[in-house]
């Protein structure tokens, strides 16, 4: 196996003396493959960003357990001050109280208010109000959690399933394929491609990174589909390496892409990595492109991924 070095190798953050590394730095979903112990979830990060980063269905799940438990909490508060202080409660049974007390709360706690059961006494009053001041402070923050995770940007990046080892331009290149999934616009995009590989000195293994010289690494508007190359000349640590080498030295490629989006005016950021067994040799990509009836330019999302051994 022939690396050609430069004279400094980058360390993206992950270090450089990782032996034995089987999985992968980037998830395909652009997480970190680390896990972090030591430290005690609720120190290892705020409420506020565990419910900005979570799905949809776990944050609407949160917030209705929330709202649940904190009115069945005040419809005890109600039982234990005296079912006889809420007016107008008709159970009989205790689960029947239980349920007015609940809806009462419910009532209480939206501010909706029906009108059929009242407090009674200085005690419901106060239980009441503090659940109504409760009630707006709670609804507050879920409209702002709300609101923070509606304007969140987020790029929405599709990559190629598999890179290809490819001709180009009189030699070969290392390539993959990637577009927006959205139908927001991103400008000024630009990427990074370091290689990620085990190299071994003095007989142990040593986790080496390098950056890639792209063939093109920046681009102002992103409406179509971007082919990632990085030419494999006499500079490039991938000179004279066979499919053998690539997996001998559980090579990964680390992939990091900023653009800014035009509906939010922000920048985003999207991450991936190729491990050695996600590239394709002497292989290319199939176009995805078309023109409609009215002659304006289609692209095939769905096409993405296809690729096609090259004949010999």
């Amino acid at each position: 196996m022939n690396f050609k070095k430069k004279e400094k190798f980058e360390d993206l953050g992950f270090g450089t003396k990782v032996a034995d590394q089987s999985e992968r730095f980037i998830n395909k979903d652009g997480s970190f493959n680390v896990e972090r112990k030591g430290i005690p979830f609720f120190r290892s990060q705020t409420m506020y960003s565990w419910l900005i980063k979570s799905s949809w269905p776990t944050f609407i799940g949160i917030i209705f357990l929330i709202y649940v438990v904190l009115n069945a909490l005040f419809a005890i508060a109600y039982l234990i001050n005296g079912i006889e202080y809420l007016h107008g409660v008709r159970g009989h049974t205790l689960i029947e109280n239980y349920l007015e007390a609940f809806f009462f709360s419910v009532q209480t706690f939206t501010t909706v208010g029906y009108g059929r059961v009242s407090p009674i006494g200085f005690g419901a009053n106060s239980i009441a109000a503090f659940e109504s001041l409760t009630g707006l402070l709670s609804f507050a923050l879920a409209t702002g959690l709300l609101f923070a995770k509606f304007s969140r940007p987020v790029a929405k990046i599709i990559y190629s399933k598999k890179a290809v080892i490819a001709p180009y331009r009189g030699i070969t290149g290392f390539m993959f394929r990637m577009a927006n999934q959205l139908n927001n616009q991103l400008i000024e995009l630009e990427v990074s491609v370091s290689i990620s590989f085990n190299q071994f000195e003095d007989g142990k293994a040593v986790r080496k990174f390098h950056e890639l010289n792209l063939e093109r690494n920046q681009v102002q508007f992103f409406p179509l589909s971007w082919t990632i190359v990085h030419p494999i000349d006499e500079q490039s640590p991938l000179y004279t390496y066979t499919k053998e080498d690539l997996i001998k030295s559980d090579a990964e490629f680390l992939i990091l892409l900023k653009g800014f989006d035009d509906t939010f005016s922000q920048i985003v950021h999207s991450r991936s990595s190729y491990k050695y067994y996600e590239v394709e040799w002497e292989a290319k990509f199939n176009s995805i492109f078309s023109r409609n009836g009215n002659g304006r330019i289609r692209i095939q999302l769905d096409q993405i991924h296809d690729i096609e051994k090259i004949q010999n």
